[in-house]
């Protein structure tokens, strides 16, 4: 037995999909404004999106987002009418909202209900600033007030004795810019006003299309004897000259859709809408009132984008396959068939590139979620803190936007409790009080970048190795570089803390981020200095769906290397290979010294090489600078290879990404060069060295 979907269920959830972008556009504002940018536009936008919010969750019978949101917008009124000014006491209090706001649409999402006592205990504090203002403000004088009488004027045909006069003098506006004129009847009910929207602001929203004549009809309203408060009896008739489409207007009221009485219709444009006498125009003469042109969205269901990604694979792969067949069969390249292929392979890829386009989102939204970390973090181990962020608009694949939030979290908890010093002993060593932890994402060769930075005082290399040892993680004789030392942060259980606390010293963490980033094929190192604070930098592949290749032999095994990592080929002599020391040999490049990294040998493959007079290396870059030489039996190809990711039931091997199908069928293990050259390049006790090796033997 079929289904039919409910569309209120459709609507509902489209309300919630706005409701993020409108706390995105509510944090924006707040994060403009504490950079010390308070205009009426950026207050205006933080104002519009709680309203909204509040528009919308009335129409759904959301009560306790519609209380709070409520209280939220009333003091952001008072910040609108210059009663309240955004100091950093306000500040505070306006990002607070902001998260408490987020928490509820979540839960409504759910269908679920947040204790009382959170929103309580805002609102107390909403409407402390609010006390505030009103005892900031000077107090009118006393005025008399006697009522005095006066003539109404009577309509003749509807006897009503609120029938406004006509405009005096018409416009005659100019509407040969593609610009169309709109007759809009709006009626409120009574469930309108109850779920807590208001006629003005929407009429305001309209004024943001474009020029309008907004009319006032109150012939509706009884005698003082029969009025009944409760109940509207306004409407309003508004001329709106605008560029925007119908569908654009009516969508101001979607969230009030089946809660008033609305018309929308074209009109001729010279025809003259009526004004009233001594009516005052909302918007100043000469202000451009024209709409933004925004580009029209369409939401897709996460799933649907999936298949078409999966389907998009499985075109590369079918394309591979009739390519080696074509080359098989000795098909000669100036053929039409081979022009036709080398055609239907450009196709291919164009796909495949605008899908990952559809499948990327800009990391806004996970940045977002970290400010709010910072100030939770700061605020309960009563530190001062503040994030920058930089690069929020490099977009990155959906799914790692969603896997990279836990791991972050992580990070930017560690660069509060760990990095930052606390404001004493910042102010003593010449810093500022406030502490800032940087976070950043950019692409980079072929990759993407995030790196998450403090202002601290760096990392205390004495006390890691001195807690390493004592737990003996590593051997009293063993002497460790910097970077290795660094490195021990991430071995599992190793903490610096003593204390348990809400942030940290459980032991979990820095080894949680290193399987959450290596999961997603991806690599997290360390840069630390006393005088400038540590960072941490994660390197991401840019998608997770198919990747340019270098299909390479090692030991009869086909595998594939990402091309955007390898910087050159080379074929060694025999006067280009030293030994820095046994076992150890390097190549010599344009005067710099590479080492050389057999890969037969590190992946289990066969023994080591006794000499590489011949040998085929590539030269391999990762993000942190290092370089290596890997020596490889051959080079078969160049190519898009799809992506398969590893089942969790498998074996994570170090230096092994991913997998994927070639032409002919055959399964080949996409390898991760940084993964490689990481293990191969640091020096570990003696009893644990051979640990890649093992896994692969």
């Amino acid at each position: 037995m079929s289904t039919t979907p409910d569309p209120m269920a459709e609507i509902k959830a489209s309300f919630f999909l706005e409701c993020e972008e409108l706390i995105e556009a509510l944090q924006d504002g707040l994060e403009t404004m504490q950079d010390g940018t308070s205009d009426d536009e950026i207050i205006n936008i933080v104002f519009r999106a709680v309203h909204s919010i509040k528009g919308g969750a009335g129409a759904f019978g959301l009560e306790d987002l519609v209380r709070f949101a409520h209280r939220f917008e009333s003091v952001l009124d008072g910040l609108r009418s210059g009663a309240l000014l955004a100091d950093d006491g306000a500040l505070k209090v306006f990002f607070k909202a902001s998260d408490h706001l987020s928490d509820l649409v979540a839960a409504a999402a759910d269908a679920r209900t947040l204790p009382d006592a959170q929103s309580n205990d805002l609102m107390a504090a909403l409407d402390g600033l609010a006390v505030n203002a009103v005892s900031k403000t000077v107090a009118a004088p006393e005025i008399a007030f006697k009522p005095k009488a006066i003539d109404i004027p009577r309509d003749l045909e509807t006897d009503s004795p609120f029938e406004l006069p006509q405009q005096s003098e018409p416009r005659s506006p100019d509407l040969t810019d593609g610009t169309n004129r709109y007759q809009i009847t709006f009626t409120p009910s009574f469930e309108l006003f109850e779920s807590g929207n208001e006629p003005a602001l929407l009429l305001a929203c309209l004024q943001e299309l474009g020029d309008t004549h907004i009319q006032c009809d109150v012939s509706q309203v009884p005698d003082l004897e029969n009025l009944s408060p409760e109940m509207p009896h306004l409407s309003w008739r508004i001329t709106l000259d605008t560029q925007a489409a119908e569908a654009e207007i009516a969508s101001l009221f979607e969230f009030v859709e089946g809660l008033c009485t609305l018309a929308i219709s074209q009109t001729d444009p010279q025809a003259i809408p009526p004004k009233a006498a001594g009516e005052t125009p909302l918007i100043a003469p000469g202000v451009d009132t024209r709409p933004k042109q925004s580009k029209p969205v369409v939401r897709v269901d996460l799933e649907r984008i999936e298949q078409l990604v999966n389907l998009v694979g499985e075109l590369v792969i079918n394309q591979a396959m009739l390519s080696q067949s074509l080359e098989k069969a000795k098909v000669s390249p100036h053929s039409d068939t081979k022009s036709s292929l080398d055609e239907f392979q450009r196709l291919t890829r164009d796909i495949q590139e605008s899908v990952m386009m559809i499948r990327a989102q800009p990391v806004k939204s996970l940045f977002q979620r970290m400010s709010r970390i910072v100030r939770e973090a700061s605020a309960s181990i009563g530190k001062d803190a503040r994030l920058v962020m930089s690069g929020d608009a490099t977009e990155v694949d959906k799914t790692v936007i969603e896997r990279l939030v836990e791991p972050l979290t992580h990070l930017v908890r560690n660069a509060v409790d760990h990095g930052l010093e606390d404001p004493s002993t910042r102010t003593a060593a010449g810093k500022s009080a406030q502490g800032q932890v940087q976070l950043s994402a950019a692409h980079r060769s072929g990759r993407v970048i995030i790196e998450v930075s403090d202002d601290g005082a760096g990392i205390d290399r004495d006390k890691v190795l001195r807690i390493a040892r004592e737990k003996g993680l590593v051997a009293p004789d063993i002497q460790l570089s910097d970077t290795d030392i660094d490195n021990l942060l991430f071995l599992p259980g190793f903490s610096t803390v003593s204390e348990v606390s809400d942030l940290s010293g459980r032991g979990v963490g820095m080894d949680v981020v290193r399987t959450d980033i290596n999961a997603l094929g991806g690599q997290v190192t360390i840069q630390s200095d006393p005088a400038s604070g540590t960072r941490f930098t994660i390197s991401l592949p840019l998608t997770l769906a198919v990747l340019d290749g270098m299909v390479i032999e090692v030991a009869t095994q086909t595998l594939v290397l990402p091309l955007t990592l390898v910087i050159e080929t080379l074929t060694l002599g025999p006067a280009d290979v030293q030994m820095m020391r046994p076992g150890h040999p390097v190549v010599q490049v344009r005067g710099q010294f590479v080492p050389i990294i057999d890969l037969g040998r590190v992946l289990g493959y066969r023994s080591a090489l006794r000499n590489f007079d011949g040998a085929v290396a590539l030269l391999i870059s990762n993000e942190n600078g290092k370089t290596a030489a890997l020596i490889v039996d051959d080079i078969l190809d160049q190519r898009q290879v799809v992506i398969k990711g590893l089942n969790d039931s498998l074996y994570r091997a170090p230096g092994i990404a991913a997998a994927t199908i070639l032409g002919d069928g055959q399964i080949a293990l996409i390898l991760d060069p940084s993964d490689i050259i990481s293990h191969v390049q640091t020096p570990m006790p003696s009893d644990r060295t051979p640990k890649l090796e093992e896994a692969q033997a």
